[in-house]
Formats: structure tokens, C-alpha cells, sequence
């Protein structure tokens, strides 16, 4: 009998227990069963689907006394989005779940986009389509993983990008079945896991532009299977999984709430002055359309728009100037996430470093503080990138 096919325990995370504390004590009975259904549901693939069920519910316990004390027409306002909720899901079970739909196309590859429309193209893929990749496209990325674990790293540590085939449960993506598992050593290193980022997202881009979908999943992943499909090549002792990115086609077929949560929150950005700053404090705004900051183009645009978990865009940038001249980019992290910050700040050098090889800037990555990793004031310094020459008079 395999892991996944004995009976686990519901366990909930160190950060679940502590939002479970702060709860009244009369309603943490009721608050810790409703939280172990949210993540049984959400780890067995349904929690997606039932939403609109769930929403249903508090229409359909008003409707129900209205019908029978009132007459049938008060309860119809009630009924009626309820009704609709219900069939929504039905939709979205048959069609998405049970993938019962025509057949879809193989998606384009994005070749005749340039770097920075690629990126404003890139979006998380929520959704994926029934087939495998075909063994082209797999071998290509596959290709790209080598290609870029074997560049130049921010740090001494192995990083690596396994992939695997099979039943990983993840959320809130739907469908997915093959994907790139990131690993680091299990002694915690800042900087290897700023690697990880940087390398995947370099796959990630790689990816897009052969018209291929991905999805970065964080804390949405389930661990246990993860260590099984991964067998020998996991060992719990000296590894460890920063994050996942699944990999495929996109289809078009969506759960509802997954359509409306990123209508909502997965394509919006923050604006440029309130990423990018002219003090370490990062209080006052770089207006990056006044020389000698305009020479970075679209650079700071494709910053902006590298994914970020729950896409909190952790990372700020500083320009640094020396008579005159601009003379490098320091980059800092908001928060005190020692993981997820960190991915993030990986993402952001790749995209930067793509995006000035794009427009003709060079530059190099350099560390001029190296007590970083554990420090808590925010911002907090991770890395900056030298222009070589200086920009401007």
C-alpha cells in the first residue's frame, strides 16, 4: 500500500494553528472542523467546484421559509441565483473535472513576440488540457532546465528542477499532471533559493514563448505525493521543496471561481512608483521616464510583471546614482518571508537581467552586504545589479 493510498489525517500548518488561535475559544471547535474540511476539500481537487455550491447554500436557507410562508414570487429572487450557483457547478464538474468537452487545439507557439510583450502575455495557467506534452516540447524544456542550472548561481549550494508525471494535487490550478519540482538543500540558504527562482522563471519564459502553459504553486501543493513520485530522487534529509511549477497546455475550460479570482486579482500589478525608489527606505518613487532612468526602456515593465506568490510583489528595487550618473539597481524585499520573498526576488533578477540583455545594458549581479538572510528590518537588501559602463552624463 502506497502513501497516497493509506488514510492521512487532515494536519494543518504551523501559520493555520496560529489563525486558529486567535479565534474566540466558544468558536474554535467549530473554526478548526471548518478549516480541516476547506483543506480535505481542497487537497481531493474539489474545493474549486463546490464554491459555488457553498454560496448557494445561505440563498436556498432564506428561499426555503419564504416558499412556504410567503407567496411562491418573494422567493424566486433568492431561488433563482441559487439555481444558477448550482448549475454553474454542474458545468463546471462535468466540463472541467470530468473533462467532457470537444477536443482543443494545441496552443501557438509566441515566437513573433518580442521579451517584453512575451511577458505581458505570460499568465498563470489555471487550467490545463487532457493531453501530455508533446515529446518535443518535453525534451525542449527539459533541454532549458539543464541549460540554465548550469549558468552562473547567486550562491555555492545544488540547486535542481526535477520533473515528474503524475497525481500531484495542487491548488487552485486545475488538471495538471506534469510539472517541474524545485529542490534546494534543506539547510536554509537565501540565496539558492533566490537560484531557484531565477533559473525556473528563465524555463517559465522559455515555456511561453513555445506557447506551453505554467503555473508557479507554492503552499497549494501537496507535499506526500510529491515525495513519492519523486522516489529516489527526494531525500527528506538533505532536500527540500522550495516550490512547484506545473507545466502543459492551457485549455479554456475554468471552474467559475477560478475565472472570477483572477479577473479579480492574479492580472493586476502594482504601478511603477510603487515598486521602484530612489532611497533604501523605499519612501520616495523613481520617475523612471526622466534621464538617466529612461534608459532601462521596458526593463522596469517586465519587473512589474513577474509572478509573485498570491502575486504580493515582494520585491523593490532602488536606483543608485553618482554624479549624475546612474551607477546600479539595488534590490530589497518587503517582508520577512525567508522562502517565498526570496523566489521572488530570484524571478525579478531573471527578468531583469532579461530584460537589459533586451535592451542593450550591461551590467552584473554583485553582493555588497552578505548578513542579509536572517536580518528583520525592512526593506531588506538582497542584491544589486552593477551597470558596466554607468548610465547618464
Amino acid at each position: 500500500m502506497t502513501r497516497r493510498e493509506q488514510k492521512q489525517p487532515v494536519r494543518l500548518s504551523v501559520e493555520e494553528r496560529e489563525l486558529i488561535q486567535r479565534v474566540p475559544s466558544f468558536l474554535r471547535g467549530l473554526f478548526t472542523a471548518f478549516w480541516k474540511i476547506k483543506r480535505h476539500l481542497q487537497f481531493t481537487g474539489w474545493l474549486q467546484y463546490l464554491i459555488p455550491v457553498c454560496l448557494s447554500l445561505p440563498l436556498l436557507v432564506i428561499a426555503g421559509p419564504l416558499w412556504f410562508l410567503t407567496p411562491r414570487w418573494v422567493s424566486l429572487p433568492f431561488l433563482i441565483p441559487a439555481g444558477l450557483l448550482i448549475l454553474t457547478a454542474v458545468f463546471d464538474i462535468v466540463t472541467v473535472k470530468w473533462q467532457i468537452h470537444p477536443p482543443e487545439r494545441r496552443p501557438c507557439s509566441n515566437d513573433d513576440l518580442e521579451l517584453f510583450d512575451l511577458m505581458r502575455a505570460r499568465r498563470s495557467c489555471r487550467s490545463f488540457q487532457k493531453p501530455r506534452l508533446a515529446e518535443d516540447d518535453r525534451e525542449a524544456l527539459l533541454a532549458s532546465c539543464k541549460v540554465h542550472l548550469a549558468e552562473p548561481k547567486f550562491s555555492d549550494s545544488t540547486i535542481r528542477l526535477e520533473y515528474i508525471d503524475g497525481p500531484v494535487t495542487v491548488w487552485p490550478t486545475v488538471n495538471a499532471r506534469e510539472f517541474f519540482i524545485a529542490i534546494a538543500p534543506k539547510e536554509y540558504n537565501r540565496r539558492a533559493v533566490m537560484d531557484v527562482g531565477r533559473a525556473l522563471q528563465h524555463v517559465v519564459m522559455d515555456a511561453t514563448r513555445m506557447g506551453i502553459g505554467t503555473c508557479w504553486i507554492g503552499p497549494g501543493a501537496d507535499h506526500a505525493s510529491i515525495h513519492e513520485l519523486l522516489g529516489d530522487r527526494f531525500d527528506p534529509d538533505r532536500d527540500h521543496i522550495i516550490c512547484v511549477c506545473a507545466i502543459g497546455y492551457a485549455s479554456r475550460y475554468k471552474p467559475t471561481f477560478i475565472r472570477l479570482f483572477n479577473a479579480k486579482f492574479s492580472n493586476r500589478r502594482r504601478p511603477l512608483d510603487a515598486l521602484f525608489f530612489t532611497d533604501p527606505a523605499c519612501t520616495q518613487p523613481l520617475n523612471t521616464s526622466v534621464a538617466p532612468f529612461d534608459q532601462l526602456g521596458r526593463t522596469y515593465e517586465i519587473c512589474q510583471w513577474a509572478p509573485s506568490s498570491y502575486n504580493a510583489q515582494t520585491t523593490r528595487c532602488v536606483a543608485v546614482t553618482n554624479d549624475g550618473r546612474l551607477t546600479r539597481f539595488d534590490f530589497f524585499s518587503a517582508t520577512t518571508s525567508r522562502y517565498y520573498a526570496a523566489v521572488a526576488m530570484g524571478i525579478w533578477t531573471a527578468n531583469w537581467e532579461m530584460g537589459c540583455k533586451a535592451e542593450a545594458i550591461t551590467g552584473r549581479w554583485e553582493f555588497f552586504d552578505s548578513a542579509t538572510a536572517e536580518a528583520e528590518e525592512l526593506p531588506r537588501y538582497d542584491i544589486s545589479w552593477i551597470l558596466d559602463p554607468p548610465l547618464g552624463a
